[in-house]
């Protein structure tokens, strides 16, 4: 749930940006299933929102392909195959080791504490079976780390690689529970506390491999 500050921020925003935004959360973790077709009209009832803001952020997330138009009134997320997942790999493990061997350098230790406080919460989420709480702490602990690499080209690229595969990470979560999956979060954090960039960029990769590797195993069963 959102705090004072921060709906007091999304209240100056506009409101095309605010059903962005929201929508854009709905399909990252996976409150959209991939292949389940949705009218706009639901969408529009389920964020508060007019249908005029809503075929906006629509059309966004279209550019993302985060969504895909099935007719004129229903939108359905993308399901994965085995050559995107394997795109996904590809692009995910060139990208974000670098992001992190780049953010490991100058990193300072307020931000190390607050890596270490979101995953104390990524914790809490896995051991009570909270899979959204998961989702949103695991994507939250990655994307405060690569804030700090100061590249925001390689960043907005990765951000587009988690929406394809959010939503199927939620299936993963669904038919696994929260309790095996990956997270290397904490040898993450050693590298970073010692400035080993190599080490945080390996953590990251091998992070990414297992990950990806479930969300994999999920779909072919």
């Amino acid at each position: 749930m959102m705090n004072i500050h921060a709906n007091q921020r999304q209240a100056k925003l506009p409101a095309h940006e605010v059903v962005y935004r929201k929508l854009r959360a709905r399909v990252l973790f996976g409150e959209m299933a991939p292949g389940e077709a949705v009218t706009i009209q639901g969408i529009a009832e389920a964020l508060g929102a007019g249908i005029t803001p809503v075929r906006e952020a629509i059309r966004r997330l279209i550019s993302e392909s985060a969504l895909v138009f099935q007719d004129n009134r229903r939108v359905i997320v993308p399901e994965l195959n085995a050559g995107a997942i394997d795109e996904l790999v590809t692009g995910r493990t060139a990208l974000e080791p670098e992001l992190a061997r780049r953010a490991t350098l100058g990193l300072d230790q307020g931000v190390i504490a607050k890596l270490e406080t979101v995953d104390a919460l990524l914790d809490k989420a896995i051991a009570r079976g909270d899979v959204r709480g998961y989702l949103e702490h695991n994507y939250r602990f990655h994307d405060t780390l690569y804030a700090q690499a100061e590249a925001p080209i390689l960043r907005s690229l990765v951000d587009g690689l988690w929406l394809r595969f959010g939503p199927s990470l939620r299936v993963v979560c669904g038919r696994s529970g929260t309790l095996n999956l990956p997270d290397r979060h904490k040898e993450l954090i050693a590298a970073l506390s010692r400035a080993d960039a190599e080490a945080a960029a390996d953590a990251v990769r091998h992070d990414i491999q297992e990950g990806m590797s479930q969300v994999r195993a999920a779909l072919d069963g």
